[in-house]
């Protein structure tokens, strides 16, 4: 099997690179990046002659297919999703090759979903959103959603820490999901509501403990609904451990300075200078996720809640390496584009015991409600 990474030298992708050449039986995994002078350093530091490295340029369509081309699986680390996913998959989709990402931007799920019937005319297995939110949050909201006789709704949330990545990408993301309007499922259908909204105290697995989070722009209310029928409510929160970073990015979308992707780049790129002089949350730089899902059992309202917390690296990168390798195994029988919880995509068990051989814990508990 080989596997191509894009952006497998970034911050997140390198996560997935080590991943696969440490718990599966890839014949290769090929680095495809910019920046190859770093991706070289990082195969030369990792020792293993089934990684190897390859230059790409993501704004070209006809290098990105050709990147791809001859390999089993290409894996999309490659952000700011908003300017790349979308690119990606119907570079996959002319190349014949299955894709999955770590895609973690509303709209960019919303735009290559409109792919799904040319993908599965095509026999074409295309997964997006695949990392830690979305992904890990998305197969618990699955697994809690299995273990209910009926769910009205499922309550996302996650938190991160400014001293738990150093990747541009993670950056632009964060600057992406503050602005303007996002996607959330409220009264049974997707409405948009404004980014920076609906505050709550949220309480995560120590060391995080309570966080404040707000609504932002991920593709947990976009999905989860399309493929857990009878769903009412799906609502995605998020936020920064350093509170103090979460102003700070509602004020600067405020004044306008994130309405543009040039605008974003540039304040991102700043942002990246200046965030090792910001005070960072030490005993706390790590990043997690909550699942709240509710419905019935049995006669009685009850609601689970499943959780976890590591690296954000970790969270986000292993997954993908996981799902990679089950397609590249044929374990994914759905052809099409969708979500990771989607039937016929990723089997909820078996992913939450990949995860556990990797030391990721996801914490459960149950209450009468």
């Amino acid at each position: 099997m080989k596997i191509v990474v894009l952006g497998g030298a970034g911050d997140m992708g390198s996560a997935t690179v080590q991943d696969l050449l440490k718990f599966t039986d890839v014949r290769q995994v090929t680095v495809a990046a910019r920046n190859t002078s770093k991706a070289e350093k990082m195969v030369s530091a990792l020792g293993d002659p089934r990684a190897v490295v390859q230059k790409i340029d993501a704004s070209s369509h006809v290098d990105l297919v050709k990147v791809m081309q001859g390999h089993d699986v290409a894996a999309g680390a490659l952000g700011p999703f908003y300017r790349f996913e979308k690119p990606l998959v119907e570079a996959a989709l002319a190349a014949g090759v299955d894709y999955v990402s770590i895609c973690d931007d509303h709209d960019a799920v919303q735009a290559v979903l409109s792919f799904d019937r040319a993908a599965a005319e095509k026999g074409r297995k295309i997964i997006t959103g695949l990392g830690w939110t979305p992904g890990i949050t998305n197969i618990l909201a699955r697994k809690g959603y299995d273990e209910l006789e009926e769910v009205d709704t499922i309550r996302v949330f996650w938190a991160g820490s400014a001293g738990d990545s150093e990747g541009l990408a993670v950056i632009l993301h964060t600057l992406h999901i503050f602005t303007g309007k996002v996607a959330s499922f409220q009264g049974g259908q997707l409405i948009d509501i404004h980014a920076g909204s609906g505050k709550e105290i949220v309480d995560f697995p120590q060391p995080l403990g309570e966080i404040t989070v707000f609504h932002l722009g991920h593709p947990e209310p976009v999905t989860l609904p399309r493929y857990l029928p009878g769903v009412q409510e799906v609502i995605l929160k998020g936020g920064l451990v350093e509170n103090y970073l979460s102003s700070l990015a509602k004020m600067m979308t405020a004044l306008g300075l994130t309405s543009t992707f040039s605008r974003k780049h540039k304040l991102g790129t700043l942002m990246k200078k200046l965030l090792p002089f910001f005070p960072a949350a030490r005993n706390r730089s790590l990043s997690g996720a909550r699942v709240d899902i509710a419905g019935k059992r049995n006669g009685k309202k009850v609601q689970i809640t499943y959780a976890t917390v590591d690296r954000m690296r970790r969270l986000t990168g292993i997954p993908l390496s996981i799902g990679a390798y089950m397609l590249g195994q044929g374990k994914i029988k759905r052809c099409g584009v969708f979500g990771p919880e989607a039937d016929g995509a990723i089997y909820p068990d078996a992913f939450i015991q990949e995860l556990a051989r990797r030391n990721i814990k996801v914490e459960r508990w149950e209450t009468v409600i």
